[in-house]
């Protein structure tokens, strides 16, 4: 890679990182651990509903030739998608918190 290219990239990287600390920080007061708490129980609840619905289908058709039908894999997908997008949704708070998007209490 070329030391104009490199260049480039950093300057963008930069501008990457102003660009959502100046969206992020102000909308959010300065986290603390006690903060993040919510978050992490909010996606643990959301994949200990999906995962149980999973076993009660399992056990459900466990001795049935058959599947579950479409009703009841529509409600499996909304679980599952529920609990990706707030996975993702607790991914992208670490991201910002590791890239300085946030301002961090005592940090």
């Amino acid at each position: 890679m070329s030391t104009q290219m490199n260049r480039l990239l950093l300057a963008f990287e930069r501008i990457l990182r102003e660009a959502n600390r100046e969206a992020i920080n102000p909308i959010l007061d300065e986290l603390t651990v006690d903060d993040l708490k919510p978050v992490a129980n909010l996606v643990a609840r959301a994949r200990a509903d999906y995962l149980k619905h999973l076993h009660e289908l399992a056990k459900q058709y466990e001795s049935k030739d058959g599947l579950p039908d479409e009703a009841e894999m529509k409600v499996l997908a909304t679980k599952r998608q529920r609990f990706i997008d707030l996975v993702e949704g607790s991914k992208s708070v670490e991201t910002a918190i590791q890239r300085g998007y946030l301002d961090v209490k005592g940090g």
